[in-house]
């Protein structure tokens, strides 16, 4: 027979039990205390990811996506991509980018940055991409973490700066080229007057044929002279804009001098209409009025080119911006500016119009001109709908 366990037996039993009931409840402290911690830390990358201005997907090397942060449904909207291939949900693509920035950083396991071009909405945006491998414990790559960062502005305005710097050059060449061709023009000019001035004494020793011939090729030889010192004139101002004294000036009482100026010009044109919508009162600008005069004048002879093979109406508008700008805006509705030659429009010499019919230096000289006032010039057009040209001054503080 198995002898009953004593009473010191009994209780070393139920101490050994209390010890693990108290080591057990430890353990589930310290538990509970690592999971708050976790939680915690989860939180704060959460708001670290959310607080990201960047479109920030994690997706597979498949291209499926399994999470995204706040910023996706800021910029795409609807509901959750997760699960869906990337080109399907960013590009509505039914195939893979090429090249792809995830593919070739899962393949190489490194860092890859690409830069592409696709429609959000009904915007075109230009967005940088850098795609990063997160890698297993064995270092191999598991998933691929894409930042799509938004650079349209900045491509935006580095074109501007490029085309700023390209026209600062060009502006310190033509100063070069009008002064060297300036100088054999004048004595072009010169010798072309004093042989039309000697013609009636050498009118009974010619032919007639011939006197009337070369009567005939000296007003040629003039007029195109003429014509050239225009450019030429046209090149120094281009390259030294700034050189009247800027003053305070209404560019509501610019417009309206400038206008007066067109009335003749207008009437040749019975088919084109031209309209003037002044904000009043407008805030004063420091500018040049004959400069102000003359950049109208460029945009209005320009909306006068664009509509002459068709009816049309010039607009000619005055507002504010915001608080700090004021804009001087010429809209026509005629044959518009393809896209290969949006970027070009400012450069000197460029012209569309047929041989002898522009210099090319009309938009050019609105842009210098601009520039010299601290001004900004806007463009919108579409091929056969018209354009919009629109400078934007700062107010006088």
């Amino acid at each position: 027979m198995k002898p009953l366990p004593s009473l010191e037996d009994l209780i070393g039993l139920e101490y050994s039990k209390l010890g693990f009931f108290r080591e057990a409840q430890e353990k589930i402290a310290q538990l509970h205390a690592s999971t708050l911690e976790l939680e915690r830390r989860r939180q704060q990358i959460q708001a670290i990811v959310d607080g990201l201005t960047d479109t920030m997907p994690v997706i597979t090397p498949e291209g499926r996506i399994t999470s995204v942060n706040r910023v996706y449904y800021e910029v795409y909207g609807g509901s959750s991509p997760v699960g869906q291939l990337c080109y399907k949900v960013f590009r509505k693509a039914h195939e893979p980018c090429r090249p792809c920035p995830a593919d070739i950083a899962f393949r190489a396991n490194r860092v890859c940055r690409r830069e592409h071009i696709y429609s959000v909405g009904e915007a075109t945006r230009h967005f940088e991409i850098t795609a990063s491998p997160l890698r297993d414990p064995q270092g191999r790559p598991c998933h691929i973490l894409l930042l799509k960062r938004d650079v349209t502005v900045e491509r935006e305005y580095q074109a501007k700066l490029h085309q700023a710097e390209k026209m600062s050059t060009v502006g310190l060449l033509a100063a070069g080229v009008a002064h060297e061709i300036n100088n054999p023009l004048t004595a072009i000019v010169g010798f072309a007057h004093a042989i039309r001035k000697r013609l009636p004494d050498l009118k009974d020793r010619l032919p007639v044929d011939f006197e009337a011939d070369l009567r005939e090729s000296m007003d040629i030889i003039l007029n195109e002279c003429a014509r050239c010192q225009e450019i030429v004139q046209g090149l120094l101002s281009f390259s030294r804009p700034h050189s009247g004294t800027m003053v305070a000036v209404n560019l509501n009482d610019c417009v309206r001098e400038t206008l007066r100026l067109m009335q003749h010009k207008i009437k040749q044109y019975p088919h084109i209409t031209l309209r003037y919508e002044p904000m009043e009162p407008l805030p004063l600008i420091r500018a040049t009025p004959s400069e102000i005069k003359q950049l109208l004048l460029n945009l209005l002879l320009n909306a006068m080119d664009a509509l002459v093979e068709r009816r049309g109406i010039i607009e000619v508008r005055t507002g504010i911006r915001d608080d700090e700008r004021v804009f001087l805006a010429v809209r026509d509705n005629g044959c518009g500016i393809v896209e290969e030659n949006r970027g070009k429009i400012f450069d000197p010499f460029f012209t569309t119009k047929p041989i002898g019919q522009g210099t090319g230096m009309g938009l050019s000289l609105c842009y210098s001109i601009a520039q010299a006032h601290d001004a900004s010039m806007e463009v919108e057009s579409r091929p056969g709908e018209g354009s919009v040209f629109r400078v934007v001054f700062r107010k006088m503080s």
